[in-house]
């Protein structure tokens, strides 16, 4: 839904009731810094990844938890991973085979002592970028200089070991202070923490909500999108709830990966639309003239569903004068939310 449409306030409204009904995890990745109060005032965890400061939080982006590959091997995947991370900063059509066996050798050497009994701290870009420096052949070496910036550069925030507890039940990774240049190998190993997350609560039979906010941030660079696009089809097999939130629905709708996840949801809300995503939603959905008639300046909190195969109109405005309002209003005074929560509670 477009701003002002309602979107912030429904999703904000799902988080508060999970929160408070359930004793499943939410994690929430959060490029806007629109969650944050809200996770702070559920006695959540906010945690700001900031390249302008050296001493701050960190995500190791080759954290690997027990149970990461689920039956796949561990190392598959995690190759697979810096692959794509190589393939970002190169070009896919700049990778020869040879370089992507040197990938593979190196990641098997990182992680060979850590996967032994996964005690200890596990490897890092910088474990994988000295491995890569020890070999003699110029590929490696090639390699190794085009990750140099994200591990002895000024964008070295996910080369160090993780430093911040990624252990609460309510998690926000705030990725405001990304620049252009961070940001889509930050949402990439965002979704590489949600995913060990997601692997962790499945071996103790538990839910994991997981909220995108801002999702067509992804589909504005291929890997992210692929990356996406597959933590989509394979949370939901371990207990893993993904919703994606967006108001510019139109770059996602440039997006052949975003397209098919949009036909493929089994539910999706819509809020009020511009104009110009009108006709391209309602032929992507299957959703008469009539019934866009809904999403066609709707009032705020208005709109429709789409559950399955059946359209639904909905009216999920709240309350102004209630407490729920002002516990997830999107502009809310300094300090209400605590106020409102302990009344609540």
């Amino acid at each position: 839904g477009v701003s002002g449409s309602g979107k912030s306030m429904a999703a904000k409204q799902e988080v508060s009731a999970l929160a408070l009904s359930t004793d499943h995890d939410i994690i929430i990745v959060d490029p806007e810094r629109e969650y944050g109060e809200l996770v702070r005032a559920l006695g959540g965890e906010v945690i700001t990844i900031s390249a302008a400061d050296p001493n701050g939080c960190h995500i190791n982006a080759l954290d690997l938890s027990e149970g990461y590959g689920d039956g796949k091997e561990p190392l598959v995947m995690k190759s697979e991973f810096i692959m794509s991370l190589y393939e970002q900063l190169m070009g896919a059509d700049k990778i020869e085979p040879q370089e992507k066996s040197i990938i593979d050798r190196s990641v098997g050497n990182i992680y060979r002592e850590y996967l032994k009994n996964y005690q200890g701290q596990p490897p890092t870009l910088k474990d994988l970028y000295d491995d890569l420096m020890k070999q003699v052949n110029p590929e490696a070496h090639r390699i190794a200089l085009a990750l140099e910036l994200f591990v002895d550069g000024t964008l070295d925030v996910f080369a160090y070991q993780t430093n911040v507890d990624m252990s609460s039940r309510i998690i926000s990774l705030d990725l405001y202070e990304m620049g252009e240049s961070l940001r889509p190998t930050a949402l990439v190993v965002a979704l590489e923490a949600v995913q060990n997350r997601v692997m962790e609560n499945r071996k103790r039979n538990k839910y994991t909500w997981v909220f995108l906010d801002e999702v067509y941030l992804y589909f504005k660079y291929p890997y992210s999108a692929e990356v996406l696009y597959k933590a989509w089809k394979r949370f939901r097999k371990y207990g893993g709830i993904m919703t994606a939130a967006t108001q510019n629905v139109e770059e996602c709708l440039r997006s052949d990966t975003a397209r098919y996840m949009f036909a493929n949801s089994e539910y999706v809300r819509l809020f009020t639309q511009a104009a110009t995503d009108m006709d391209e939603l309602a032929h992507l959905l299957h959703i008469s003239d009539n019934q866009m008639g809904y999403v066609t300046n709707a009032e705020p909190g208005h709109g429709l569903m789409k559950v399955k195969g059946y359209i639904i109109p909905f009216d999920a405005t709240i309350p102004t004068d209630g407490d729920i309002y002002k516990l997830i209003n999107t502009t809310p005074r300094p300090g209400l939310i605590r106020f409102m929560l302990k009344r609540i509670w």
